[in-house]
């Protein structure tokens, strides 16, 4: 696929086969995030690979229990009926089910901590669309993150090291239609806000 291919077709896969997904694909994936920009060229990303079933059903059910203690209420009416119904699935079992998750982490030893995230989650973004390039199904939730003490704590994380998204990578269940989006026109301005593209 082309670059411009694997942006417009890139979607959140939250339901995964069994079939498992080699170290070599991973690391393929992991490098292309390490391409990403970063400030000042710190890159301070850092990614825990779980592949152990039980640390992936811990991670499963800090998401669960983030979910149900207000993601769910908040994203009902928000969400229509049959994108709600994906993301509780995924939320409550399915994501954890995926046969690799990436807990993607900021190292606050290589930046300054304002400004972690500006560039931990473009390498993120990297993640998902090489990913999507070479087959893969990915997603990106940050409910497992609520719960940092616990997370910390199963995955050995030092002071400095900040877990801070949780991607879960394999085989899609079932193939995904390109997502729909509003048109640039929509959504980008000529000198100031408002003004026609």
């Amino acid at each position: 696929m082309s670059f411009f291919d694997v942006v417009r077709s890139q979607r959140a896969h939250r339901a995964f086969t069994a079939d498992p997904v080699s170290d070599e694909l991973v690391e393929r994936v992991l490098e292309a995030a390490t391409f990403a920009p970063s400030a000042e060229n710190s890159q301070p990303w850092a990614f825990i690979v779980v592949r152990d079933h039980a640390t992936r059903a811990r991670i499963g059910e800090l998401t669960a229990r983030a979910w149900e203690a207000g993601g769910r209420d908040f994203s009902r009416e928000r969400l229509p009926r049959a994108l709600f119904s994906d993301v509780d699935r995924g939320a409550t079992g399915s994501v954890s089910a995926a046969p690799v998750l990436v807990v993607v982490c900021g190292d606050t030893s290589h930046c300054v901590e304002s400004i972690l995230e500006a560039s931990v989650f473009p390498a993120t973004q990297n993640l998902l669309l090489a990913a999507q390039a070479v087959g893969l199904g990915a997603a990106l939730t940050t409910l497992p993150i609520s719960f940092d003490d616990e997370l910390r704590e199963l995955l050995a994380l030092p002071d400095h090291v900040q877990a801070m998204a949780v991607v879960p990578l394999g085989w899609p269940a079932r193939k995904l239609a390109p997502p729909r989006r509003a048109p640039v026109a929509k959504k980008a301005y000529r000198d100031r806000y408002g003004a026609d593209w």
